[in-house]
């Protein structure tokens, strides 16, 4: 009988998680290493990440940490060059400036995209020339059901988050002979740090949680699932897609119930 349990087996594999210090990062830190896996906790704030590698060992789990920056290249570069082969990317860091365009200035406009969007390029380019020099591996990379949908506030965001989804649907065609597939998850309104400025208005809070087919916000370790599926050999057959977790967010356009009969 074929081993169906073994396809998620992620021993001897090294995964690299980008903004592990916090957020859907720790919790895919964690959630990769319980499935086996040798977890790199990267991030900015480079005692964040040495705090998640530290929880993962203290439960038997194997990490290290390093500090990484997305927006200074040869932080990625000097970080791959400690690692050597990586089998999985996760990058998850992202920032947003929720103003109407016409407010929006040109600062904050670099600033958003500078992580969001050339940061993830940056990051996804080198690590994918590692592992097509090493034989293959998988790229997850974070986008957003904003990707998909927007409200006002959000264009900047929405463009990074769709700009990113399309450029991980072509380093998946490009790289299919290489070993290498790459897939983005799309996550809908996640209790992160990121979200800080909604869960501190009750109102709007609310409005989000209603947005829900669940009626509730996502718990950061819900996104780990998609993360460990795509990691794995499970998903082998899986590349250049977006995976929706999102509690239903996209799949319904309107919130009103005809009565019955």
């Amino acid at each position: 009988m074929f081993d169906f349990k073994a396809l998620f087996d992620l021993s001897d594999r090294t995964a690299l998680v980008v903004g592990s210090g916090s957020g859907i990062g720790r919790s895919s830190a964690m959630g990769l290493a319980q499935f086996g896996a040798h977890v790199i906790c990267a991030d900015v704030d480079a005692e964040a990440a040495k705090a998640s590698a530290s929880e993962i060992t203290q439960t038997d789990g194997s990490a290290e940490s390093i500090h990484l920056d997305m927006c200074d290249p040869q932080s990625i570069l000097s970080g791959l060059d400690h690692i050597g082969r990586v089998h999985i990317l996760v990058s998850t860091p992202g920032i947003n400036v929720r103003k109407p365009i016409l407010d929006i200035t040109d600062e904050e406009f670099d600033r958003v995209i500078n992580l969001n969007l050339k940061g993830t390029f940056r990051l996804v380019r080198e690590v994918s020339r590692n592992m097509v020099a090493n034989g293959g591996g998988s790229v997850i990379v974070f986008s957003s059901i904003r990707s998909q949908v927007v409200e006002p506030g959000q264009g900047v965001y929405a463009a990074t988050k769709s700009g990113v989804v399309l450029m991980i649907r072509a380093l998946a065609v490009e790289l299919a002979d290489k070993g290498v597939r790459a897939n983005a998850i799309a996550p809908g309104v996640v209790d992160t740090p990121l979200t800080q400025q909604i869960k501190s208005n009750e109102d709007w809070y609310n409005a989000y949680a209603d947005k829900s087919m669940l009626k509730r916000w996502a718990k950061p370790e819900e996104m780990v699932g998609a993360v460990v599926y795509l990691a794995s050999d499970a998903s082998s057959y899986t590349t250049g897609s977006l995976l929706f977790v999102d509690g239903g967010w996209t799949a319904a356009d309107g919130r009103f119930t005809p009565p019955e009969g």
